[in-house]
């Protein structure tokens, strides 16, 4: 009988080192964020945390300095329901770091009430597509100067529970937690394949990926009846280790250098619905966030 752990990659083993490499992690203060970040730190990487929460930032910080012996670790203020701050931290990092190898967007809002951010995106889809969206377009330019340079998209099996709505992008019409979510991760697979077209022949490749259903703060949104479901299937499900084992194999494994726009779990490959490789929904979707960000992207 095969234990649970062999259900999915418990741990991804490779000696391969990040000295001289700037990584930016998105939402590194907790969950898989904060893993995947320990863990670029013990392979040598300077590593920029870029979270909302700044006290939680600082402590997680000195945890990750204190395990990895790594002090090359800066935190900054990013918050991505916010466009403003978006750019900001943008400005800073173009301004400040010389290079930036690895940028992982990994932060995101799960199946919470509905809410809008602070230019009137739904939550959900602004902060997992349209934030990250907006950073990478910020950050594009230094990340092709950076090259062999990677962008680590963290999407979601939940990709699998919505659609893209185009005509009601922002769920004014109708709002469903769990479509809404779903949405927003189905956006993160098109424009991984989107941006891989656009980025071929620059040395930056993009990757998506379903880091597992990982026991995390995302699920404090959830139904009563769901949380109960959750702790029934909880030896099925992930820890924040084990969770964060896609995003550090996307991020670091040597074999996925010449691949660009696959969607991965459990560290290989993985297959996708047939909307997340609909490439006409992922050109439409590419234009209508660029025209809700007020944007040209090519």
């Amino acid at each position: 009988m095969h234990s649970v752990r062999n259900f999915f990659c418990g741990h991804w083993s490779s000696t391969a080192r990040l000295d001289g490499k700037t990584v930016i992690i998105t939402g590194a203060n907790t969950g898989i964020g904060k893993e995947t970040a320990r863990d670029l730190a013990k392979r040598g990487a300077r590593v920029v945390m870029a979270c909302r929460d700044m006290a939680k930032a600082e402590t997680a910080k000195k945890e990750i300095i204190e395990d990895s012996g790594n002090q090359n670790i800066i935190v900054h203020k990013l918050d991505l329901s916010d466009t403003r701050s978006i750019k900001e931290f943008a400005e800073l990092i173009n301004n400040e770091e010389r290079q930036v190898n690895i940028l992982i967007n990994n932060a995101g809002v799960m199946m919470c009430p509905y809410s809008k951010t602070a230019d009137g995106f739904e939550m959900q889809f602004g902060v997992n597509h349209l934030g990250h969206f907006l950073l990478t377009y910020l950050l594009i330019d230094l990340i092709k100067r950076s090259t062999p340079a990677r962008i680590v998209n963290v999407a979601s099996t939940a990709h699998r529970w919505g659609s893209i709505r185009l005509d009601d992008i922002n769920s004014e019409k109708r709002y469903d937690p769990v479509k809404a979510y779903g949405q927003s991760k189905l956006a993160n697979i098109l424009c991984t394949r989107s941006l891989a077209k656009r980025l071929q022949g620059t040395g930056v490749t993009v990757y998506s990926l379903h880091p597992g259903v990982v026991r995390s703060d995302l699920w404090r949104h959830l139904s009563t009846p769901i949380q109960v479901a959750v702790k029934v299937f909880r030896p099925f499900t992930k820890t924040s280790v084990q969770g964060a084992q896609t995003s550090i194999y996307c991020a670091v494994a040597p074999e996925l250098e010449k691949e660009s726009g696959g969607y991965y779990s459990d560290c290989k490959p993985a297959r996708c619905t047939r909307a997340a490789s609909d490439d006409e929904m992922a050109q439409k979707l590419w234009e209508l966030s660029c025209q809700m960000l007020g944007i040209t992207w090519d």
